[in-house]
């Protein structure tokens, strides 16, 4: 069976704000659960299409993000204080009975400092650490599959931009 995976990018921002950390989580459980039941089909229909991916894909809406501010140092998987305020929430929202049909993969990424390899491993290592957040947190270990996707797919030209340090969380209907 197909899984289809939504391009509603939860967790975007990979570099430290000075001041932030004090400021308090940058969204509400409310507002992500709205967020994610307003953008997504979460199960109510299901369908199939037989065809060419462009004639399947041509409804797809284009993709919308809600950014969060999951922060990683360089060379870090360590979250950081305003991570940990957003996560809370994205853990409040996750057991919302509105969001209960969701799962989500969470990609961990990194800049192009350093090894492919290496990076590719600190990569799963940043999944892992929202990941481990998150179940720590009450979240079952089917709700959420973490990956690390290294250089690839970065937010910004620059392959170096610390901005390119995220992780991203995106819905997955199965």
């Amino acid at each position: 069976m197909r899984k289809a995976i939504f391009a509603s990018v939860l967790a975007v921002a990979s570099f430290s704000w000075i001041g932030l950390a004090a400021a308090g989580p940058q969204l509400t459980s409310d507002q992500i659960v709205k967020y994610f039941a307003d953008t997504a089909d979460l199960g109510a229909k299901r369908g199939i299409c037989i065809g060419t991916a462009e004639e399947c894909n041509k409804d797809t809406p284009a993709p919308t993000g809600l950014d969060m501010l999951i922060n990683f140092d360089l060379d870090s998987a360590e979250l950081t204080e305003q991570a940990r305020q957003n996560l809370n929430e994205f853990a409040k929202a996750l057991k919302d009975d509105r969001l209960r049909a969701a799962t989500f993969v969470v990609e961990g990424y990194t800049d192009a400092s350093g090894e492919e390899q290496y990076n590719d491993r600190l990569s799963e290592r940043r999944a892992q650490s929202v990941t481990s957040f998150l179940l720590a947190n009450g979240i079952t270990r089917d709700k959420v599959e973490a990956m690390g996707l290294g250089e690839k797919n970065p937010r910004v030209t620059d392959p170096y931009d610390p901005v390119n340090r995220r992780v991203e969380m995106r819905i997955k209907i199965q």
